[in-house]
């Protein structure tokens, strides 16, 4: 029975994988940024709106074979950003999501993070994308600052 189940839920997520990586801004020449103390340096603000508020344009910090490090890398991408008015920013995960086939993964596939944010720990109604399985040019999304380091 057990086997069954696990069978059945294995199917379902396959199934639920797209054949055609949907996420528009990967890029595998992309360089991790300068790491200082527990933060990224970003250097650029996103000139495009959906830039880590879309599915198809996450933040891609997939820049480790080792997920745990890729973990670490989103701790460094939000102590890297502050509020607009330079609040500070925590965030809190509320859902994995939106499945893609990867290369980066055994499985061949990966799934993007959804993120709620708060500005001095006050909810805001942004939510942001974020995928650890692939690289992509790391900057700012508009709606926030870059921090001083």
């Amino acid at each position: 029975m057990r086997k069954i189940i696990v069978l059945s839920f294995l199917v379902l997520f396959i199934s639920c994988i797209s054949t055609k990586n949907t996420i528009q801004n990967i890029d595998d020449t992309a360089v991790l940024p300068k790491i200082v103390g527990p933060q990224f340096v970003l250097t650029e603000t996103a000139t495009d709106l959906k830039y880590g508020y879309s599915e198809f344009y996450p933040i891609n910090l997939g820049f480790s074979k080792y997920e745990n490090s890729n973990n670490l890398n989103v701790g460094r991408f939000f102590n890297a950003i502050t509020g607009p008015n330079g609040e500070k920013v925590t965030y809190k995960l509320i859902e994995t999501c939106c499945p893609f086939p990867s290369k980066n993964n055994k499985m061949g596939a990966g799934t993007l993070d959804l993120y709620e944010i708060y500005f001095d720990e006050k909810a805001t109604d942004k939510k942001i994308y974020i995928n650890t399985f692939e690289k992509g040019n790391v900057i700012c999304p508009k709606g926030f600052s870059i921090k001083k380091v």
